[in-house]
């Protein structure tokens, strides 16, 4: 079972608070070079200035790739704390497997890209009135080339920090799989409170981010793996910093397209975690033959039972 991966590395509690903290020191550092651009662009005057306002002091393409850089710092954070504080495997911390299925990253990628397109283009047409077309050739070209290089390394830290080190390791203390669900679930979505579209939305939106932390959640623990939370988030994000962006939204962009709506939401933020999410489980479940539900979100977690032996012998 992908959490009880964790047994199999040196695994103290010390470990996971120290590793926490050094990957909370890799975001923060990861951050430097935006503020130092940021600074250097709108000097003391950016000290007043709200997130969204911050963000339009810089071309969309340099904010957006120093945003993803901090991300990107993480991810490495991550990597590095796995690795020297707990001995753990990149291959361990993604996946139950005997090696990492790519075949379900692209599957879950390719599902997500489509079903956000689809939906992207009968809005679209739907509301032709709340978009103006944003392509510009050349700036589209290299906000393509950023998205599909740092696009993948943002999502990749929140699922191995989230989904992958915080969830084998509060697995491994709590030996239960629920604590580990909802605390990783509320913290990905309550990190997200402080995005620019909860002003503008208000706090309903925080519905939709923690419903996708529980989403992505229960897609690890079901499947043994983070390979399909992996393909979902990196979709997710690709392809809609690609075709949509808005004034008030994290990513600006150089997209194909402008939302210039008034930003509202209400409860059509509940269509995705009632009825999108559940089709998208129900689709992954047939595939790959999930099974005992009950035990998988909610069962025990335990040391296997090869570990119990070597450790007595």
């Amino acid at each position: 079972m992908y959490i009880a991966e964790a047994f199999k590395y040196r695994h103290e509690f010390w470990r996971y608070i120290l590793g926490t903290l050094l990957v909370i020191a890799g975001v923060i550092i990861g951050q430097i070079p935006l503020a130092v651009v940021i600074f250097l662009s709108g000097g003391m005057e950016v000290m007043g200035m709200e997130e969204s306002q911050i963000m339009q002091v810089l071309e969309p393409n340099l904010n957006l790739f120093l945003m993803l850089l901090t991300f990107a710092v993480g991810l490495v954070a991550v990597i590095l704390a796995a690795k020297y504080l707990h001995g753990q495997s990149l291959r361990s911390l993604t996946t139950s497997r005997k090696k990492i299925d790519w075949g379900r990253v692209f599957f879950a990628f390719g599902l997500v890209a489509v079903l956000t397109v689809l939906l992207s283009l009968v809005d679209y047409y739907a509301n032709p009135e709340d978009y103006v077309v944003n392509f510009k050739p050349v700036p589209f070209l290299i906000l393509t080339l950023i998205a599909i290089v740092m696009i993948p390394l943002q999502t990749s830290f929140e699922e191995y920090f989230f989904r992958g080190y915080l969830m084998q390791g509060i697995g491994v203390f709590s030996g239960n799989r629920w604590l580990p669900l909802i605390i990783t679930s509320v913290v990905f979505g309550g990190l997200h409170f402080f995005n620019p579209e909860v002003t503008q939305m208000g706090n309903i939106i925080m519905t939709y981010y923690i419903g996708t932390g529980f989403m992505l959640g229960i897609m690890t623990l079901m499947d043994d793996g983070l390979e399909l939370a992996l393909g979902f988030h990196a979709a997710n994000n690709l392809v809609a910093v690609l075709l949509v962006t808005a004034e008030w939204t994290a990513f600006q962009s150089h997209s194909i397209l402008k939302d210039i709506s008034e930003p509202t939401a209400g409860w059509d933020v509940l269509v995705p975690i009632f009825i999108i999410y559940p089709a998208l489980l129900y689709i992954m479940a047939r595939k790959y033959g999930w099974k005992d539900w009950k035990h998988k979100l909610f069962g025990k977690v335990e040391k296997p039972e090869t570990l119990k032996l070597s450790e007595e012998a």
